[in-house]
């Protein structure tokens, strides 16, 4: 009898690194949300655009109150913590080179929104993204960031 997709080789593990199978999810943007992908993919990378903003107040806009990350590395990050990085980061000049690609946006709720894609930085680093973001009267607001390396996939 072959072996199920996704059996994990150790069990108490939900994701292994050696799953039988690695099959995507099939991941598309409903039609009706072209005007929000094209809006949406404006703003990203998140905090990297330097026409929407580089001061402290300008980040404090773009989120949430209850805005919160989960780094590449794992770490989660409060609001606080990720505003105090991006004003000491922007505190001097520099660059990055920032290539997106692959963007999908899924509706979670009314005015509520996933946007996905894939980042390479600096012609090294992929990642791959998530935002929440929330349509509000004052602007479009991000609730949730994650980064995950994928090298090699």
């Amino acid at each position: 009898m072959p072996a199920p997709l996704c059996t994990p080789s150790v069990p108490w593990r939900l994701y292994p690194y050696d799953m039988v199978d690695e099959r995507e999810p099939e991941r598309r943007t409903d039609p009706e949300l072209a005007g929000v992908l094209a809006e949406l993919m404006d703003r990203e990378p998140i905090f990297h655009r330097p026409e929407l903003g580089t001061t402290r107040a300008d980040f404090e806009r773009m989120t949430a109150n209850e805005f919160w990350e989960v780094g590449a590395s794992g770490q989660r990050y409060s609001r606080e913590c990720v505003l105090d990085e991006l004003e000491r980061r922007f505190a001097e000049p520099h660059s990055d080179v920032w290539e997106t690609s692959d963007f999908r946006c899924q509706r979670l709720a009314e005015d509520l929104y996933l946007l996905t894609y894939t980042l390479l930085q600096d012609r090294v680093r992929l990642t791959r993204r998530s935002t929440v973001w929330r349509r509000t009267l004052d602007g479009w607001k991000i609730v949730f960031h994650q980064g995950t390396i994928a090298q090699g996939a």
